[in-house]
């Protein structure tokens, strides 16, 4: 007779026992990323306000260097990218030198080296140190070697078959697009659709907001035509 009083109770032990459900965020900072928790909120939140553009001359900075650096790899060979970098960064450092070292002997100054303060800084790396970066690196390498053997041998046909799949249709992708085309526009999309999602993104079907579960997050109807329009645009620029 004992057993039907168990039974019963145990649906409300199991949900005590599982914790408390996600309840709305109470309010944070915007560039604040409450996906990723507290835990995890490292580099990943760096990353995550950056792409979203949370501080828009950092942003702004990473989105031109690297754009910049893309096109003119697409327009110019590696070599002759790596050069003029190196030569406009030497332009700017000897101008700067010369500049502050005239300055010195006109004033009669001693002021010493313009950059004294970022050539007495330690940037040597400990033995400690390299060996953590290593052993994260070995990890990741292992188990990239796993999986290339593991597909390639055949170990689950259907996982073969898919890469074989795959990559069949990049044959076609890279009929139309270069390596440094793809790069290119993957930076487009990844500065571009996450601010465009937060803003038109409907608030009420967030997760947290969300009354019924298992209901997926929507967007505002007229956010589809606007990312429709801004994937068709971006390869239409890059294609031509």
């Amino acid at each position: 007779m004992a057993e039907p009083s168990a039974a019963t109770q145990s649906p409300s032990v199991s949900s005590s026992s599982s914790g408390p459900e996600p309840s709305a965020p109470s309010g944070g900072s915007p560039g604040a990323c409450p996906a990723l928790g507290a835990k995890s909120c490292g580099s990943s939140c760096a990353v995550h306000d950056l792409i979203f553009w949370r501080d828009v001359k950092k942003t702004g900075f990473v989105f031109g260097t690297t754009l910049i650096m893309l096109l003119s790899l697409a327009a110019f060979s590696v070599i002759s990218v790596v050069s003029y970098l190196i030569l406009a960064l030497l332009s700017v450092t000897i101008s700067f030198r010369v500049y502050k070292s005239v300055i010195q002997a006109v004033q009669k100054s001693e002021e010493g080296h313009p950059f004294k303060a970022y050539l007495d800084v330690d940037i040597t790396v400990s033995s400690e140190a390299f060996h953590n970066y290593v052993s994260a690196a070995m990890v990741h390498i292992n188990r990239a070697l796993k999986l290339i053997i593991r597909l390639f041998l055949v170990e689950d046909l259907v996982d073969s078959l898919k890469l074989a799949v795959f990559m069949w249709l990049m044959t076609y992708v890279g009929a139309v697009f270069n390596g440094i085309t793809l790069l290119i526009l993957a930076e487009l999309l990844v500065f571009s659709v996450p601010i465009v999602y937060e803003k038109y993104k409907d608030t009420s079907k967030t997760p947290w907001n969300r009354k019924e579960k298992g209901r997926i997050s929507t967007w505002k109807p007229e956010m589809q035509q606007l990312l429709k329009h801004h994937l068709i645009v971006i390869t239409l620029l890059l294609v031509l």
